[in-house]
């Protein structure tokens, strides 16, 4: 007789986790780099030139923000212990946030007070974190789709700013050619993404981005006297521009921004919970948070900047499906390199604009639909619903169509105010906390419900309206407070 016995199955690897071939985590690993490395150099460029640093000084921060960006993305997409990273595929980079205060801070105190101010606010930071997370049940579909809608639309300008230019007085803003190789780059991807297979399609965004810079070469839009110039091995050296100062005002004000950078990298870190359907408990965004302040410390230290999750790159992956965190890892460990070896970064800041923003408007509104789709779960046909989406999509909009509206009020609110993401989620976090939790909430439902006109003559095979309002409004609240992501006992 043969003995047969069933070997025990092995557990299904969720594909955040799987690990591709060698070659695909290569490749994907460039894709995000490519779509990252813009925002992650206009950072320091910004802020260099507004406190009129020289060329030299202005390289040293590129260099330094690439440097930790790589650092972080590391930590951020295989996690050290339970104690940093969120285990997500995350590209993380600096963060424009913190660009007011840092100018602020510069004119009045100097460059060490920067830095010493963003040491303090990055140690500060971390139990922060940890009390930060425990307001993850408040944040259901309701908020989050509210808030990933706001955050693709607001960044559909910095796409457009891409193609056009930033410049009106530049002879070739938003002249023919550029707008023309935009619409070229869309349609390849466009083609790629929807016609393409397997591969092919996931690789549709740097596909795009490389017929478009092979395009742009004879066009002349390709500048590549900066690679000839920078230097083949550069490090930062800590505390460049000398040892850090802490005047409490600037200190007040970076911990102010670690606070921002949480709301907008909690917003980014619940669209990937939901785009890849990987669960992030309330220790998983905890630990995520605390890679932003730990960013924070070594960005102090090098000279770089306190980084947050890009949503371009959430993006990106909504748009390939590619959802395995090695990726991102393999993008962290390119960046380290891009950020210890200037001449190489140069190169890939070469890439034009109207390419990169080509690919970044399609990418940009991806991210608007998943919110949009992540609302759908959600019953909208509730009046108390429909208004708390409504007025956090209207108010993080603000910012976006009327720039500059809150110039006149005091620079530590210009840090909360100035952000439409920041704003959309305070909204919708209040609204909710307000109508969905507490005794307010319960009397407005039950107006709705009294409100409701009753027919004299119900048919008796047909439930009344009251009835049909009572079910109605148990399936909204328990849609409106659904977690999306992690434990059902934190919802207790």
């Amino acid at each position: 007789m043969t003995a047969i016995s069933d070997s025990p199955a092995r557990p299904e690897v969720h594909p955040v986790d799987v690990r591709p071939p060698i070659p695909r985590l290569v490749i994907f690993g460039i894709q995000h780099v490519l779509i990252m490395y813009t925002g992650c150099v206009s950072v320091p460029l910004i802020f260099g030139a507004a406190v009129g640093l020289d060329a030299a000084d202005i390289a040293i921060l590129i260099s330094a923000d690439l440097l930790i960006s790589g650092v972080i993305t590391l930590i951020q997409s295989l996690g050290i212990g339970r104690a940093v990273g969120v285990r997500l595929p995350i590209i993380c980079g600096g963060t424009f946030a913190s660009l007011t205060p840092m100018i602020l801070i510069a004119h009045e105190y100097g460059m060490p007070a920067v830095y010493g101010s963003m040491l303090i606010g990055g140690i500060i930071g971390i139990p922060l974190a940890w009390l930060f997370a425990g307001l993850l049940k408040f944040f259901p579909p309701l908020v989050t789709g509210a808030v990933l809608t706001v955050v693709g639309l607001s960044l559909i300008g910095v796409a457009g700013g891409l193609i056009v230019g930033s410049d009106p007085a530049a002879a070739d803003y938003a002249s023919p050619g550029n707008i023309g190789l935009a619409v070229l780059i869309m349609a390849i991807a466009v083609g790629i993404l929807c016609l393409g297979r397997g591969m092919w399609r996931q690789l549709g965004v740097l596909l795009a981005l490389v017929v478009g810079t092979a395009i742009a070469i004879p066009m002349g839009m390709y500048n590549l006297d900066a690679v000839g110039d920078a230097a083949w091995i550069g490090i930062p050296q800590p505390f460049h521009f000398g040892p850090p100062e802490f005047p409490v005002t600037a200190v007040v004000a970076m911990s102010i921004v670690m606070v921002v950078v949480f709301a907008e990298s909690t917003a980014s870190i619940l669209a990937l919970s939901e785009i890849t359907g990987k669960h992030v408990s309330r220790g998983d965004l905890a630990r995520g948070l605390t890679g932003d302040s730990i960013s924070g410390i070594l960005g102090a230290v090098f000279n770089a900047f306190i980084d947050t999750v890009y949503t371009n790159n959430v993006g990106a992956v909504a748009t390939t499906r590619v959802f395995s965190r090695y990726v991102t890892a393999v993008s962290g460990v390119i960046l380290i390199v891009l950020g210890l070896i200037p001449k190489l970064g140069a190169f890939v800041a070469g890439v034009p604009g109207p390419v990169i923003g080509g690919v970044g408007l399609i990418m940009f509104a991806v991210v608007a639909i998943v919110g949009v789709n992540t609302l759908r779960s959600v019953d909208l046909g509730d009046p108390i619903n429909m208004t708390i989406a409504s007025v956090a999509v209207g108010i993080g909009m603000l910012p976006t169509f009327i720039p500059g509206m809150f110039t006149k009020f005091p620079d530590s609110a210009q840090i909360v105010l100035g952000s439409g993401i920041t704003l959309a989620a305070i909204t919708a976090f209040l609204l909710n906390l307000v109508l969905n939790h507490t005794r307010l909430g319960e009397h407005a439902r039950d107006a709705l419900t009294v409100d409701t006109p009753i027919p004299d003559t119900p048919s008796p095979d047909t439930p009344s309206l009251e009835a049909t309002d009572r079910n109605a409004l148990s399936h909204t609240t328990d849609d409106a407070n659904r977690l999306p992501i992690g434990d059902t006992d934190a919802a207790r």
